[in-house]
């Protein structure tokens, strides 16, 4: 099939593909073809930063090419319990000017450009999509297209971001999948697991040996979806791990995390193991997770903005730095969307607990990797927790250094004491973190009331039903007491 064979579709009609997409969606088409391919998956990146989606024969792919693919619109309204939180039927969820009423569809628009064949499941291509509203309007409510036009933001002030990652998480081996009748709910019951290595061993050879054959695998599968896997490490903890990415632009790294999480997941169930991206599991001896996020600023000419001729920070740099500290309290329930997350805001497990920036200094927020005549300087934000949705951590860490630049904001003097110093703290639960995110008014600004009002809300239900549910330190403190 041909571009001009896709040209006379809804999708093109509508101006949702230009010539260069339908190109590409042509090649796409002729490629499953090619290699026999039986199975599309098409997954769109929801407000978790979890892949949802759709598999479809491979034959009708050219279908959803030309007319995008119907997708329930309540997956949009769930929280992490997969339950939908906002009314639907009785009035409507009240965004979305009542295009979400009802448990109608949207519509998810296939990337092209993001077509990849599964390495571990070689029938099956993956792409990731977009979504829209089914009449091809424009959906406040994608994170992908929330980070798009928070990057051409970017792009309009003459500048653009490079992003590094380095990201935690742990593997262990699956004893009992809990996969009785009885363990099924919203949530499921978790699996029963056991360690692949003690830890407690930080960068030692000898436990990288005793992961090798899972980070072999995660490695080889990211590797053939073309994700730039840069270094595998052992971390401290028992059975933890982290992978670092060469640098890339925001929207690939977001797609790259997403597309990373996935893929670990799914490699290493069918080896009879279980990934895990939370960030502090309930587990003896453990260490959390956190995810670290490399960033720098050019202009268009590729210049590094935050690279100084002097020992002082430039003034993109200082503004950058200065407007992601004072964006971060209120940016925490992005960076840190989950319950558990705020766990591992604690002093002395190089992890940040106050909102400050210091030099090389990994006990801070920010830690700057800023040096006359490095090309590579940048700033390392290790505020986020890798469950995090990528594209709206990105959003977020763009929107805010825009903020600061723009505003000629400076920024405060470096830490070297980052757990005794008097700098204000992160906040202390998810519930804080809310508060803060719908008490600002930068991201009304840029995204929006209604998507403001959409991600607080979903978030604000986690965290009710955490507070509503007796946890076991209660029944251990009360219940033999009183």
């Amino acid at each position: 099939m041909s571009a001009g064979d896709l040209e006379g579709g809804r999708t093109a009609r509508l101006g949702l593909y230009d010539a260069a997409a339908l190109a590409r969606a042509a090649e796409v088409l002729e490629e499953v073809q090619r290699r026999g391919l039986e199975v599309v998956r098409l997954s769109f990146v929801d407000q978790h930063g979890i892949l949802r989606g759709k598999a479809l024969a491979a034959a009708a792919l050219a279908s959803a090419f030309r007319s995008g693919v119907a997708m329930t619109s309540t997956l949009l309204l769930k929280d992490t319990s997969h339950r939908t939180v906002f009314p639907v039927w009785e009035g409507g969820p009240g965004i979305g000017d009542g295009r979400l009423n009802g448990a109608g569809d949207m519509l998810m628009l296939p990337d092209p450009e993001t077509f990849r064949v599964l390495p571990w499941s070689q029938h099956n291509g993956w792409m990731l999509c977009d979504l829209r509203y089914a009449d091809g309007g424009e959906m406040p409510f994608c994170p992908r297209s929330i980070l798009k036009r928070s990057v051409a933001r970017l792009a309009a002030d003459g500048l653009r971001m490079t992003c590094g990652l380095e990201v935690e998480f742990h593997v262990h081996r699956v004893e009992d999948a809990r996969l009785a009748h009885a363990d099924a709910g919203m949530p499921g019951a978790p699996p029963e697991t056991a360690l692949l290595a003690q830890g407690y061993q930080y960068l030692t050879e000898a436990r990288y040996d005793a992961l090798e054959e899972a980070m072999d695998a995660i490695r080889r599968a990211s590797q053939k979806l073309g994700l730039p896997v840069r270094s595998m490490e052992v971390e401290f903890g028992p059975s933890q791990c982290e992978m670092t990415f060469e640098p890339a632009d925001p929207l690939s790294h977001a797609d790259a995390m997403v597309l990373f999480r996935h893929a670990t997941k799914e490699v290493c169930r069918r080896m009879g193991l279980h990934a895990s991206f939370m960030s502090r599991p309930r587990l003896e001896g453990v260490v959390p997770c956190g995810w670290h996020l490399h960033q720098s600023v050019g202009d268009a000419g590729g210049r590094n903005l935050f690279a100084p001729e002097g020992d002082g920070l430039t003034p993109t740099a200082s503004g950058w730095i200065a407007g992601l500290l004072e964006r971060a309290e209120e940016s925490c329930m992005l960076t840190t969307p989950t319950v558990n997350g705020y766990k591992r805001y604690q002093p002395f497990m190089l992890a940040p607990d106050r909102i400050q920036w210091g030099r090389d200094n990994k006990g801070a927020m920010i830690r700057a990797l800023i040096a006359p005549g490095d090309a590579a300087s940048r700033v390392e934000n290790r505020v986020a927790e890798p469950a995090a949705c990528p594209h709206l951590v990105f959003a977020a860490q763009i929107e805010a250094g825009r903020d600061g630049t723009a505003r000629g904001l400076p920024a405060p003097e470096p830490v070297e004491d980052p757990y005794g110093s008097d700098a204000p703290r992160l906040p202390a639960d998810l519930g804080a973190a809310v508060d803060a995110f719908e008490a600002s008014d930068l991201w009304p600004a840029v995204w929006g009331a209604d998507t403001v009002r959409w991600l607080s809300t979903i978030k604000r239900a986690e965290w009710r039903r955490y507070l509503a549910t007796v946890s076991e330190w209660e029944q251990r403190e009360y219940y033999g007491l009183f």
